[in-house]
């Protein structure tokens, strides 16, 4: 008889509890469905149950790696902020929860890291996903005037590489959180709006800086 859904779901859940406990212990190292099986006290034939294959377990894994942020860019580009402000936040909560993450379990967030780089093919979606939600504000700033004389594609990856440090979680352990401040993202969005692409009209410039909100 098949299990309810929601006890699938369940069960997944303390599994993937069990994998964060096998990174704290073991750090990168690759983690077999036998690993896995034996650490959640089940057979591995049971474990197929909830994860049908190693590549289905590091789907699930980094769908939540990725589920806060992922929220976090639905949330901010179908809000009505206006769009200078819609920019900001969605770099800025992001940010936010990597610091977070990093605050709260340094080691746990660099081990993940590193499965992330061994394992690319799967996060892969979740950059493309990034800049997916991007080009929508990008193209929201288009219809107001900004970026004039640039793609959508073109601005997304200047605007990538200009607050590349507040995406990147290594910038976080590399440079650290004392010197990257949301202030200077403010900072970065406003000089963005401001200088990308042709000159901006005469009452765009004038409009007030961002507002950080906390």
């Amino acid at each position: 008889m098949a299990r309810p859904q929601t006890d699938i779901e369940a069960g997944r859940a303390e599994l993937l509890n069990v994998v964060d406990d096998l990174v704290r212990k073991r750090g990168a190292v690759d983690i077999s469905m036998t690993d896995l099986a034996a650490a959640a006290g089940m057979s591995p034939s049971n474990l197929y149950r909830f994860f049908d294959s190693k590549e289905a377990l590091l789907e699930a894994v980094a769908e939540r790696f990725f589920e806060e942020k992922s929220t976090i860019m639905v949330e901010v580009t179908e809000s009505a902020l206006p769009v200078r402000d819609k920019m900001y936040q969605y770099f800025a909560r992001r940010f936010e929860v990597m610091v977070q993450k990093y605050e709260a379990e340094p080691d746990l967030l660099k081990s993940y890291l590193e499965i992330g780089q061994q394992h690319f093919e799967v996060v892969r979606g979740y950059v493309d996903l990034g800049d997916h939600y991007l080009s929508l504000i990008v193209a929201e700033a288009m219809e107001q005037g900004y970026f004039q004389g640039l793609s959508i594609d073109e601005t997304v990856s200047l605007v990538n590489q200009m607050v590349q440090c507040y995406t990147n979680p290594e910038a976080i352990i590399y440079i650290g959180t004392g010197k990257l401040k949301v202030e200077k993202l403010a900072l970065i969005v406003d000089a963005m709006f401001n200088g990308l692409g042709a000159q901006a009209s005469a009452e765009s410039t004038k409009e007030p800086h961002i507002k950080i909100v906390s």
